[in-house]
């Protein structure tokens, strides 16, 4: 993609902010978000990237133009407690304010998540475009997949009323060096603090950022009226114990790794990559080959404390040990 004039929403977020980036190198890329942090609206800007805050709960777009070539939405909301009224306000609500706002575009890719299928018995099944939608019970996020079902069946609803291309992407476990579930159980194995998990196994289909910049203008080619629905999550089946086990390898440490089981919640996340794999093709960064460059992007000094998350691996320990199949909120 070249040339084009593209929003991205949340663009401090961890898949966001790179993917910014990356498309900045070639487009006029704007972002939005909160910015509550002016850090997080100083490095965005510094890749290039023209900033504007918004909160789209509130649906105040009036200073954000109009007449973007494409959308990338990938601000959430995800957050502890029951509030179901503020998700669904952020998350369904915002998003169909946004994309009336930006209906000329030529087309919207709506980042969704794994978290909308219906949890199942079978870790290792694997979850189909096509397979039931429910309540997967995120420990840290306790509204994220209700808003999130209602997020899709509104961006579902716009691409119909505005004849607005939509793709609607369900994101599993993405990971870089700018964080992802991956990322932080490199971080608590590093400070030698546990990494939790919620089932043995747990599997995931984890994707490495390089391959989710490659892959979102391909995606946003396949968006159409009424959408198209798709699984965005790498090639190959992982449990955190699998990827936990090559971290210990990788750096001379001693993962260890506590299963607190959570009923009710996904025993695995495995997505169908068939569907995606006919859009973009197959994902360039095999497994092992990313969690070794997370290792040496991440920690490119060495594996001492003073690492990216020195000082917060216990505070991030419980918000993010259940889940990983979204972007975080950072930057919303």
């Amino acid at each position: 993609m070249r040339g084009a004039k593209i929003l991205i929403t949340g663009p401090a977020g961890q898949i966001a902010f790179p993917l910014a980036a990356h498309l900045a190198h070639d487009n006029e890329v704007w972002g939005i978000a909160r910015f509550g942090d002016p850090e997080d609206r100083a490095r965005v800007e510094a890749v290039g990237v023209t900033t504007r805050a918004v909160d789209l709960a509130s649906g105040d777009l009036a200073d954000v133009p109009d007449d973007f070539d494409y959308v990338l939405h990938l601000a959430t909301f995800q957050g502890a407690g029951e509030d179901h009224d503020h998700a669904l306000r952020v998350n369904a609500e915002g998003t169909g304010l946004l994309l009336a706002h930006c209906r000329s575009a030529r087309a919207a890719l709506v980042m969704s998540t794994a978290s909308v299928y219906r949890p199942h018995e079978d870790p290792r099944h694997v979850f189909e475009e096509t397979d039931p939608l429910g309540d997967a019970r995120s420990p840290h996020a306790p509204t994220y997949s209700i808003s999130k079902i209602a997020e899709e069946a509104v961006a579902r609803t716009c691409a119909r009323l505005y004849d607005l291309p939509v793709v609607i992407a369900r994101m599993n476990a993405s990971y870089g060096p700018n964080g992802g579930l991956p990322a932080y159980h490199l971080d608590w194995i590093l400070a030698e603090q546990p990494v939790v998990t919620r089932w043995d196994p747990c599997p995931y289909s984890p994707i490495h950022q390089d391959d989710i910049n490659a892959q979102a203008a391909v995606l946003l080619g396949a968006a159409s009226v009424p959408a198209t629905i798709v699984n965005w999550g790498g090639d190959e089946p992982v449990s955190p114990q699998e990827w936990c086990a090559y971290f210990g390898a990788l750096t001379g440490r001693t993962p260890e790794v506590v299963v607190t089981e959570m009923p009710g919640t996904h025993r695995g996340s495995i997505l169908s990559a068939e569907r995606r794999r006919a859009i973009t093709g197959p994902c360039a960064v095999g497994w092992r080959e990313g969690m070794r460059r997370l290792v040496t992007e991440r920690y490119p000094d060495g594996f001492d404390a003073s690492g990216p998350m020195a000082g917060q691996a216990g505070a991030l320990l419980s918000a993010y040990s259940g889940d990983a199949d979204a972007e975080t909120p950072a930057g919303d």
